[in-house]
Protein backbone atom coordinates (compact mmCIF):
# COMPACT_ATOMS: atom_id res chain seq x y z
CA UNK A 1 0.00 0.00 0.00
CA UNK A 2 2.90 1.95 0.09
CA UNK A 3 2.45 5.58 -2.36
CA UNK A 4 -1.27 5.91 -1.11
CA UNK A 5 -2.20 9.40 -0.29
CA UNK A 6 -5.66 9.79 -0.71
CA UNK A 7 -8.31 7.90 0.45
CA UNK A 8 -12.14 8.19 -0.91
CA UNK A 9 -14.81 7.36 1.29
CA UNK A 10 -18.39 6.64 0.96
CA UNK A 11 -20.94 7.43 3.83
CA UNK A 12 -23.87 5.40 3.86
CA UNK A 13 -23.11 2.19 5.33
CA UNK A 14 -19.11 2.36 5.89
CA UNK A 15 -19.21 5.28 8.16
CA UNK A 16 -22.62 5.44 9.44
CA UNK A 17 -26.28 3.17 8.74
CA UNK A 18 -29.30 5.43 9.91
CA UNK A 19 -26.64 8.33 11.02
CA UNK A 20 -25.90 5.84 13.53
CA UNK A 21 -21.71 5.71 13.27
CA UNK A 22 -20.33 2.20 12.93
CA UNK A 23 -18.00 0.84 15.32
CA UNK A 24 -14.40 1.58 15.30
CA UNK A 25 -15.47 4.25 12.20
CA UNK A 26 -14.72 7.51 14.13
CA UNK A 27 -11.46 5.82 15.48
CA UNK A 28 -10.47 4.99 11.77
CA UNK A 29 -10.70 8.59 10.77
CA UNK A 30 -9.08 10.09 13.36
CA UNK A 31 -5.82 7.54 12.95
CA UNK A 32 -6.65 8.36 8.87
CA UNK A 33 -5.86 12.26 9.32
CA UNK A 34 -3.35 11.76 12.41
CA UNK A 35 -1.03 9.95 9.18
CA UNK A 36 -1.51 13.15 6.95
CA UNK A 37 -3.64 11.03 4.17
CA UNK A 38 -6.10 13.50 2.75
CA UNK A 39 -9.68 12.50 2.64
CA UNK A 40 -12.91 13.33 0.81
CA UNK A 41 -16.09 11.62 1.55
CA UNK A 42 -17.85 10.81 -2.02
CA UNK A 43 -21.51 9.70 -1.79
CA UNK A 44 -24.39 9.24 -3.84
CA UNK A 45 -26.54 10.60 -0.53
CA UNK A 46 -29.14 12.88 -2.27
CA UNK A 47 -31.22 13.45 0.58
CA UNK A 48 -28.80 16.32 2.17
CA UNK A 49 -26.71 18.68 1.59
CA UNK A 50 -22.94 18.96 1.84
CA UNK A 51 -23.30 21.28 4.69
CA UNK A 52 -25.85 19.19 6.42
CA UNK A 53 -24.01 15.64 6.05
CA UNK A 54 -20.60 16.99 7.24
CA UNK A 55 -22.34 18.93 10.26
CA UNK A 56 -23.81 15.36 10.88
CA UNK A 57 -21.16 13.76 10.67
CA UNK A 58 -19.43 15.94 12.75
CA UNK A 59 -21.93 15.86 15.20
CA UNK A 60 -20.79 12.03 15.46
CA UNK A 61 -17.30 12.93 16.11
CA UNK A 62 -15.95 12.13 12.70
CA UNK A 63 -13.53 14.80 12.07
CA UNK A 64 -14.71 16.52 8.96
CA UNK A 65 -16.00 19.50 7.29
CA UNK A 66 -17.73 20.43 4.49
CA UNK A 67 -15.19 21.20 2.54
CA UNK A 68 -14.71 17.13 2.75
CA UNK A 69 -17.86 15.97 1.23
CA UNK A 70 -18.47 15.69 -2.40
CA UNK A 71 -21.94 14.74 -3.42
CA UNK A 72 -23.97 13.42 -6.37
CA UNK A 73 -26.26 16.46 -6.60
CA UNK A 74 -23.53 19.04 -6.59
CA UNK A 75 -22.03 16.70 -9.18
CA UNK A 76 -25.58 16.57 -10.80
CA UNK A 77 -25.32 20.81 -10.47
CA UNK A 78 -21.90 21.28 -12.29
CA UNK A 79 -23.09 18.29 -15.16
CA UNK A 80 -26.23 20.52 -16.13
CA UNK A 81 -24.77 23.86 -15.82
CA UNK A 82 -21.99 22.19 -18.54
CA UNK A 83 -24.22 19.91 -20.51
CA UNK A 84 -27.98 21.98 -20.36
CA UNK A 85 -27.50 25.66 -19.52
CA UNK A 86 -30.33 27.14 -18.60
CA UNK A 87 -32.79 24.24 -19.21
CA UNK A 88 -35.77 23.84 -17.44
CA UNK A 89 -35.35 20.66 -14.88
CA UNK A 90 -37.79 18.43 -13.19
CA UNK A 91 -36.51 17.18 -10.12
CA UNK A 92 -37.52 13.90 -8.46
CA UNK A 93 -35.90 13.17 -5.59
CA UNK A 94 -36.44 12.27 -1.70
CA UNK A 95 -35.05 15.01 0.60
CA UNK A 96 -34.13 18.81 -0.17
CA UNK A 97 -30.59 19.45 -1.69
CA UNK A 98 -31.66 22.51 -3.81
CA UNK A 99 -28.71 24.27 -1.92
CA UNK A 100 -26.26 21.63 -3.59
CA UNK A 101 -28.15 22.60 -7.27
CA UNK A 102 -26.99 26.20 -7.49
CA UNK A 103 -27.39 27.61 -11.12
CA UNK A 104 -30.05 25.12 -12.23
CA UNK A 105 -33.52 25.86 -13.28
CA UNK A 106 -35.93 24.03 -11.14
CA UNK A 107 -39.58 23.48 -12.11
CA UNK A 108 -42.80 22.44 -10.68
CA UNK A 109 -44.90 22.62 -13.58
CA UNK A 110 -44.85 22.71 -17.37
CA UNK A 111 -42.66 20.85 -20.04
CA UNK A 112 -39.12 20.05 -18.91
CA UNK A 113 -36.20 20.35 -20.92
CA UNK A 114 -34.37 17.67 -18.39
CA UNK A 115 -35.93 15.15 -15.94
CA UNK A 116 -33.57 14.71 -12.80
CA UNK A 117 -33.66 11.70 -10.67
CA UNK A 118 -32.09 11.89 -7.05
CA UNK A 119 -32.54 9.15 -4.19
CA UNK A 120 -36.08 7.14 -3.87
CA UNK A 121 -38.08 7.74 -1.23
CA UNK A 122 -42.11 8.04 -0.68
CA UNK A 123 -42.26 10.54 -3.21
CA UNK A 124 -41.92 8.45 -6.24
CA UNK A 125 -45.35 7.02 -6.30
CA UNK A 126 -47.08 6.48 -9.32
CA UNK A 127 -48.35 9.88 -10.46
CA UNK A 128 -44.51 11.28 -10.17
CA UNK A 129 -42.83 8.39 -11.91
CA UNK A 130 -45.83 8.91 -14.98
CA UNK A 131 -45.55 12.36 -15.70
CA UNK A 132 -41.24 11.40 -15.56
CA UNK A 133 -42.51 8.65 -18.11
CA UNK A 134 -44.69 11.42 -19.90
CA UNK A 135 -41.91 14.21 -19.63
CA UNK A 136 -39.34 11.66 -21.41
CA UNK A 137 -41.57 10.72 -24.03
CA UNK A 138 -42.23 14.25 -24.72
CA UNK A 139 -37.91 14.85 -25.31
CA UNK A 140 -36.90 15.48 -22.21
CA UNK A 141 -33.66 14.52 -21.11
CA UNK A 142 -32.74 12.05 -18.82
CA UNK A 143 -30.22 12.38 -15.83
CA UNK A 144 -30.13 10.33 -12.45
CA UNK A 145 -27.89 11.10 -9.43
CA UNK A 146 -26.87 7.67 -9.14
CA UNK A 147 -28.39 4.07 -10.21
CA UNK A 148 -28.13 2.28 -6.88
CA UNK A 149 -30.99 -0.44 -6.57
CA UNK A 150 -30.67 -0.28 -2.68
CA UNK A 151 -29.21 1.38 0.83
CA UNK A 152 -29.42 0.18 4.40
CA UNK A 153 -31.47 1.46 7.24
CA UNK A 154 -31.15 0.38 10.47
CA UNK A 155 -34.66 -1.46 9.49
CA UNK A 156 -33.03 -3.28 6.89
CA UNK A 157 -32.57 -2.59 3.18
CA UNK A 158 -34.81 -0.34 1.20
CA UNK A 159 -35.15 0.14 -2.35
CA UNK A 160 -33.69 3.14 -4.01
CA UNK A 161 -33.60 4.92 -7.92
CA UNK A 162 -32.23 2.19 -9.81
CA UNK A 163 -35.02 0.37 -8.70
CA UNK A 164 -37.54 2.83 -10.61
CA UNK A 165 -35.02 3.89 -13.48
CA UNK A 166 -34.15 0.95 -15.22
CA UNK A 167 -37.98 0.41 -15.92
CA UNK A 168 -38.50 4.42 -16.88
CA UNK A 169 -35.19 3.83 -19.04
CA UNK A 170 -37.27 0.82 -20.75
CA UNK A 171 -40.59 2.06 -21.03
CA UNK A 172 -39.23 5.60 -22.55
CA UNK A 173 -36.78 4.15 -24.99
CA UNK A 174 -33.68 6.30 -23.60
CA UNK A 175 -30.61 5.91 -21.31
CA UNK A 176 -29.88 8.12 -18.54
CA UNK A 177 -26.83 10.24 -18.05
CA UNK A 178 -25.72 9.27 -14.42
CA UNK A 179 -23.62 11.95 -12.50
CA UNK A 180 -22.72 10.03 -9.13
CA UNK A 181 -21.35 6.97 -8.57
CA UNK A 182 -20.45 4.79 -10.55
CA UNK A 183 -19.59 7.71 -13.35
CA UNK A 184 -15.55 8.23 -14.03
CA UNK A 185 -16.11 11.85 -14.19
CA UNK A 186 -16.99 11.72 -10.34
CA UNK A 187 -14.04 10.01 -9.20
CA UNK A 188 -12.31 12.42 -11.57
CA UNK A 189 -13.64 15.62 -9.90
CA UNK A 190 -12.90 13.94 -6.45
CA UNK A 191 -9.07 13.50 -7.30
CA UNK A 192 -8.84 16.79 -8.68
CA UNK A 193 -10.17 18.09 -5.30
CA UNK A 194 -7.91 16.31 -3.23
CA UNK A 195 -4.96 16.75 -6.00
CA UNK A 196 -3.95 13.54 -6.56
CA UNK A 197 -3.21 11.16 -9.30
CA UNK A 198 -5.63 7.81 -9.50
CA UNK A 199 -2.59 5.48 -8.33
CA UNK A 200 -1.95 7.59 -5.06
CA UNK A 201 -5.79 7.12 -3.88
CA UNK A 202 -7.98 4.50 -2.36
CA UNK A 203 -11.87 3.91 -2.68
CA UNK A 204 -13.41 2.57 0.28
CA UNK A 205 -17.34 1.68 -0.10
CA UNK A 206 -20.07 -0.89 0.59
CA UNK A 207 -20.93 -1.00 -2.89
CA UNK A 208 -19.64 -3.91 -4.92
CA UNK A 209 -19.94 -2.42 -8.25
CA UNK A 210 -20.73 1.69 -7.71
CA UNK A 211 -18.00 2.24 -5.13
CA UNK A 212 -15.26 -0.36 -5.84
CA UNK A 213 -15.12 -1.74 -8.96
CA UNK A 214 -15.96 1.54 -10.86
CA UNK A 215 -13.00 3.53 -8.74
CA UNK A 216 -10.98 0.51 -9.44
CA UNK A 217 -12.22 0.73 -13.61
CA UNK A 218 -10.65 4.65 -12.31
CA UNK A 219 -7.18 3.20 -11.94
CA UNK A 220 -8.02 3.97 -7.98
CA UNK A 221 -6.91 0.74 -5.66
CA UNK A 222 -10.74 -0.33 -4.29
CA UNK A 223 -11.69 -2.07 -0.72
CA UNK A 224 -15.05 -3.25 -0.35
CA UNK A 225 -16.08 -3.14 3.66
CA UNK A 226 -18.40 -6.07 4.84
CA UNK A 227 -20.99 -3.26 6.50
CA UNK A 228 -23.86 -1.49 5.27
CA UNK A 229 -25.57 -2.64 2.22
CA UNK A 230 -23.04 -5.40 1.43
CA UNK A 231 -24.71 -8.82 0.28
CA UNK A 232 -22.26 -12.19 0.12
CA UNK A 233 -24.19 -13.18 -3.06
CA UNK A 234 -23.35 -9.66 -4.61
CA UNK A 235 -19.85 -9.70 -4.13
CA UNK A 236 -20.09 -13.54 -5.44
CA UNK A 237 -21.51 -12.55 -8.48
CA UNK A 238 -19.69 -9.04 -9.17
CA UNK A 239 -18.47 -7.67 -12.53
CA UNK A 240 -14.63 -8.13 -11.09
CA UNK A 241 -12.77 -8.86 -8.06
CA UNK A 242 -12.11 -5.87 -5.44
CA UNK A 243 -8.35 -5.23 -4.71
CA UNK A 244 -8.90 -5.52 -0.70
CA UNK A 245 -11.88 -6.91 1.20
CA UNK A 246 -12.12 -6.18 4.90
CA UNK A 247 -14.98 -6.58 7.43
CA UNK A 248 -15.07 -2.44 8.04
CA UNK A 249 -13.81 0.55 7.60
CA UNK A 250 -12.45 0.12 11.32
CA UNK A 251 -9.59 -1.77 9.49
CA UNK A 252 -9.15 0.35 6.64
CA UNK A 253 -5.97 2.27 9.19
CA UNK A 254 -4.35 -1.70 9.19
CA UNK A 255 -4.36 -1.95 6.11
CA UNK A 256 -2.63 1.60 5.18
CA UNK A 257 -0.13 0.93 8.07
CA UNK A 258 -2.01 4.45 9.80
CA UNK A 259 -3.14 2.28 13.12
Amino acid sequence: MEGIRAVLVDVDGVLTVSWKALPGAVRAMEQLRAAGLAVALVTNNTSRTRAVIASRLAGLGFPVGAEDVLTAPAATAAYLREHFPGARCLLLNSGDVRDDLAGVTLVDEGDAEVVVLGGAGSEFGYEALNRVFRQLRGGARLVAMHRNLYWRTDTGLDLDTGAFLEGLEKAARTEAEVTGKPAPAFFASALAHLGVEASEALMVGDDVESDVLAAQRSGITGVLVKTGKYLPETHCDASGTPDHVLDSFADLPALLGAG
